[in-house]
């Protein structure tokens, strides 16, 4: 089987490595660099520009060339602030189509030979945005709200099949992502010295990989202790 893994170290990103090796460690979870070199892997393009037919196109040629996947982590993202009379409706497009359409267009496509294994996990990495509203994200709060909707539809459809979803939502993570936004500088941001570390939320989604079969851990909630 394959271990499929979605996402990039800037939250805004692009990779989507494909490995056949089973996933047996907190090496093959996380945060994925733009390239990364696969022994015997596949390596494909999942960029913002991606059309949606060739992204489910290769995700199909992957369930074809090496089988049913056995993780999909849904990883990628966009976020931008702006209120709500100021966004623009390219950037709400362009947030929906990554945090929300492409993690669907990657289920759909990659779902029908999980079922048929009757094995596989989705990881959605949402966010502390998924549950609580906060100014200048309307765009990304629905799509992290959808994106929640999403996971728990998801939850209940595949109850029984033998193929798991998790919905890992944490705080503020200290990524590139914040470079431009300089939340040190910001009344009511947090500080980047006091939020979470990727590698935590990367050992969050190994610890829900990992548990046995017949346990499915619908949700985790990280925060920094």
């Amino acid at each position: 089987a394959a271990s499929a893994i979605v996402g990039g170290a800037d939250g805004v990103d692009d990779g989507f490595v494909v490995t056949p090796r089973p996933l047996a460690g907190a090496h093959e979870v996380g945060v994925v660099p733009e390239q990364l070199d696969v022994d015997h892997g596949v390596s494909l393009s999942a960029r913002r520009t991606l059309p949606h037919s060739a992204a489910t196109a290769a995700a199909e040629q992957v369930s074809r060339d090496l089988g049913a996947p056995d993780v999909l982590v849904n990883n990628a993202g966009l976020f931008t602030l702006a209120p709500v009379e100021s966004q623009s409706i390219a950037e709400l497009r362009a947030t929906l189509d990554v945090n929300l359409i492409a993690p669907f267009v990657l289920a759909r496509a990659l779902l029908p030979a999980m079922r048929e294994a009757k094995q596989g996990h989705i990881v959605t990495i949402g966010s502390i945005a998924d549950r609580v509203t906060f100014p200048e994200n309307g765009a990304y709060a629905a799509s992290k709200f959808g994106g929640r909707a999403l996971h728990q539809v998801l939850r209940e459809e595949l109850r029984g099949s033998g193929v798991r979803a998790t919905l890992v939502s944490p705080g503020p993570v200290d990524t590139s992502l914040w470079d431009a936004i300089g939340p040190d500088d910001r009344a009511g941001f947090t500080p980047r010295a006091s939020m979470l570390s990727a590698a935590a939320v990367a050992d969050a989604v190994l610890f829900a990989l990992t548990r046995v079969p017949a346990v499915n851990i619908d949700e985790l909630r990280l925060s920094r202790s």
